[in-house]
């Protein structure tokens, strides 16, 4: 994923995905690739990194309308 692609959150809480995320910085630390993201809300930086099973690229409902 680069910076600017719309991501899915995995709650660390509850394991559920959340919409409404953008990728704003790749950070490879030596090969162990993370990533920081902020919320398209309000434009917030989230405090701590994510690893790439904890995001996924944001799905389109084909059902918006429900």
């Amino acid at each position: 994923m680069e910076p600017g692609t719309r991501v899915e959150v995995r709650s660390r809480f509850d394991r559920r995905w959340s919409r409404g995320f953008e990728v704003t910085e790749v950070v490879d630390n030596g090969g162990n690739r993370r990533y920081r993201i902020r919320r398209r809300s309000d434009g917030s930086l989230l405090p701590v990194l994510f690893g790439p099973d904890e995001l996924r690229e944001e799905r389109r409902n084909p059902m918006w309308w429900v």
